[in-house]
């Protein structure tokens, strides 16, 4: 049997990253310091929960702006997929593409889920908050797709 996702917790120093992003931007925890990160993982571009989710930072970015948080998507889909994903929804945030679950499996992410009565391995829709120095300050481990900016923004 598979190990289920364990993500990191809350108190635990983010693991840095270096990424390529959908738009061919080299993107890591680095370029955050001194500032919030919304560090979000999500298991497919263009399916509903997903697309829910992305929409719903997008429509939201000036509230996340005001309380002073960055946003970048994670999933394990290609840059193409992320690029059209992108263009599609009018994403105004860096989506990682992350092929090889580097950054995936190093928060936790990855692993053993059950649907509809199938098991496999996939990717745990999470989020990370992330401080300006670089501890996770609160992880959604079920995220609401359709207010998850409001629930960042209460965990401020």
């Amino acid at each position: 049997m598979a190990e289920k996702p364990r993500p990191l917790e809350a108190g635990s120093p983010a693991p840095n990253f270096t990424a390529t992003t959908a738009d061919g931007r080299v993107v890591s925890l680095e370029d955050y310091a001194g500032k919030k990160l919304a560090l979000y993982f999500y298991p497919k571009d263009q399916t509903p929960g997903c697309t829910a989710q992305a929409c719903n930072l997008r429509y939201n970015e000036a509230l996340l702006a005001d309380h002073h948080v960055a946003v970048v998507g994670v999933s394990p889909d290609s840059l193409e997929s992320h690029a059209a994903f992108s263009d599609a929804h009018d994403l105004t945030f860096p989506l990682i593409a992350d092929t090889d679950h580097d950054v995936i499996s190093a928060y936790g992410v990855w692993g053993e889920k059950q649907n509809y009565g199938k098991t496999y391995m996939g990717l745990q829709r999470t989020t990370f908050l992330i401080d300006e120095d670089g501890v996770i300050q609160h992880v959604f481990k079920r995220p609401k797709t359709k207010a998850h900016a409001e629930e960042i923004v209460s965990k401020l």
